[in-house]
């Protein structure tokens, strides 16, 4: 992936697109597999945002394509719905698997809605299409031969949907990963001979390092490879939710060999009959898959062995992101401490969720929630850095010159030392969209708040204004300048704060009238529950000393 900073033939200025530069055929966004029985939890709203944040500077704020490159590209997201533990949770429900399926679907588009979360398209495993793409690529696989008929007997995890060697698992053989007691099993089913393609696996992360990221997870998954591969089952005799496996209608094929298949189902043209063929000519491989470090190994090593069994290429991209706690612990419903992404978004908005969550937690690590934590960020960055900015500036505009540009920008920032600041902080930002640090990315364009802010206070153009004539022409010009360092702000945010960003960009000609000031986000309080369930007061929150002064609001521009 690759970023430029675009110059507006129109007006001259300089607008920061941090995945426009696109070098293949074709750029292809996925975020990981969410497998879900229930409706979609914090981790998987982190995912979602983490990928949108990626490839929504290729889309204007309506959700349609900006023209910044001829290129087509398609950003989706799947969901896997077979297998025992989805049937297992619908018969708990009292739904049939399939009407299961439907209530979670529109449980995961309505909150990516919320969130700002657009895609292209929304792939659930029992799609149609997607069943003719799993038979066709195991039909493929089995005339390679690398699949075959055994038993089996060994301990299995039904959370991580694989068996589990004995070395690996904790206590009363209990998971590492879900910490529950794995099952003995002995299973009459399909393997895909994993361990052929040990050395082929190998020289792949040897010739190319970044495959997978950050470099840490490829440590994790060269030593994997290394303590040797097993081959794995890719069916089950004893579940029916699923899709039939082609040469033997008694099993189904089971979790990554119909999973997995969604990458590249997802391409498959609508209106033409599913093939392999025409999924791969309409944008494989993936640019980047974005995945949670718990199903590193099946993107990293299943996945790689699957695609060169049936000829096809590689993914240029895996990266996996870290996990969330809530004040320091794991969060689980017998702790009682999840948190409800669903309840984040109507408490504070989308463009606070995924700001902090993007800027707070450095993506391929794990992170901490912790309302307080939230709310101070959130405060501090949002509304005090930028929304201050905007606010005295919008003021002083106002006020003196009867809220209307009087210059261009390019004219009045010509020789500045703030436009040479923000050009490299730009470049800075850019560089780290790219190599998906996006928290640094946040602290790159805030740093641009800051430097407004310290550009308003040393020219203090109030009191340019109070003397008249040249000096009041140059507090004008200053201005246009921070006004033009906000909406550089806007664009180079935007990836993260989509509806932020979008009430407050614009270009800015001479002339222009701008908007009466209109709040956008509100300071959050941060509200303490009393031994009765009321609200007793106020928290005050820990002020940032490195922010300027408390604002009240992000407004338009």
């Amino acid at each position: 992936m690759s970023g430029r900073v675009l110059c507006n033939s129109q007006n001259g200025l300089w607008l920061f697109s941090p995945l426009s530069s696109i070098k293949s055929k074709s750029e292809h966004l996925r975020n990981g597999i969410f497998y879900r029985r229930n409706l979609p939890p914090l981790s998987s709203k982190r995912a979602a945002a983490l990928f949108c944040c990626c490839s929504s500077n290729l889309r204007s704020s309506d959700g349609g394509v900006k023209p910044v490159t001829s290129e087509p590209f398609v950003l989706t997201t799947p969901l896997y719905y077979h297998g025992e533990k989805i049937a297992t949770a619908a018969t708990a429900s009292g739904s049939s698997p399939t009407d299961h399926c439907n209530n979670i679907s529109q449980a995961y588009k309505m909150l990516w809605r919320d969130l700002d979360i657009a895609y292209d398209k929304f792939i659930r495993t029992t799609d149609p299409h997607h069943e003719e793409i799993v038979k066709e690529f195991y039909s493929r696989v089995l005339a390679n031969g690398d699949i075959y008929r055994a038993d089996y007997e060994g301990l299995y995890c039904v959370n991580c949907e694989e068996y589990k060697d004995e070395k690996e698992l904790l206590e009363n053989n209990c998971c590492p990963m879900h910490l529950k007691p794995c099952v003995p099993r002995k299973e009459d089913n399909y393997f895909f001979a994993l361990s052929k393609y040990q050395k082929s696996l190998e020289e792949v992360l040897a010739h190319n390092p970044d495959f997978v990221q950050p470099s840490f997870r490829l440590n994790e998954v060269q030593s994997w490879i290394k303590s040797g591969l097993r081959d794995f089952s890719i069916s089950r005799a004893s579940v029916d939710w699923g899709i039939p496996v082609p040469n033997d209608k008694k099993q189904t094929i089971y979790v990554w060999f119909d999973a997995l298949l969604g990458y590249l189902s997802a391409l498959s043209p609508e209106k033409e009959n599913p093939t392999l063929q025409s999924a791969v000519s309409s944008g494989w491989p993936a640019s980047l898959h974005l995945i949670g470090k718990d199903i590193l190994r099946f993107h990293a090593v299943y996945w790689p062995a699957m695609l060169m069994s049936a000829g096809l290429s590689l993914p240029k991209v895996v990266f996996g992101h870290g996990f969330l706690t809530k004040d320091g612990m794991k969060m689980g419903k017998s702790l009682g401490n999840t948190l409800e992404p669903k309840d984040l978004v109507l408490r504070f908005g989308s463009d606070a969720v995924r700001y902090f969550f993007l800027r707070e937690v450095e993506l391929g690590n794990d992170g901490d929630y912790s309302e307080d934590r939230f709310i101070n960020i959130v405060n501090a960055h949002l509304a005090n850095t930028i929304g201050n900015l905007l606010n005295r500036t919008l003021g002083l505009l106002k006020k003196n010159c009867r809220s209307t540009v009087a210059v261009d920008s390019i004219t009045a920032a010509e020789g500045s030392a703030l436009k040479q600041t923000v050009e490299k902080l730009v470049e800075k930002a850019k560089g780290h969209y790219e190599s998906l640090s996006l928290s640094l990315a946040c602290e790159a364009v805030l740093e641009i708040g800051n430097a407004g802010n310290m550009y308003m206070d040393e020219r203090a153009p109030w009191s340019l204004f109070k003397q008249g004539g040249a000096a009041s022409e140059a507090a004008a010009k200053d201005l246009v300048i921070i006004l033009e360092a906000v909406r550089i702000i806007a664009v180079a945010l935007s990836p993260v704060t989509p509806s932020l960003c979008s009430r407050i960009w614009g270009g800015l000609k001479e002339g222009q009238v701008m908007a009466q000031p209109t709040p956008i986000f509100a300071r959050i309080e941060n509200k303490t529950e009393g031994e009765d369930g009321g609200e007793t007061g106020n928290k005050k929150a820990v002020k940032d000393k490195k922010q300027t002064p408390q604002g009240q609001v992000v407004v338009e521009a």
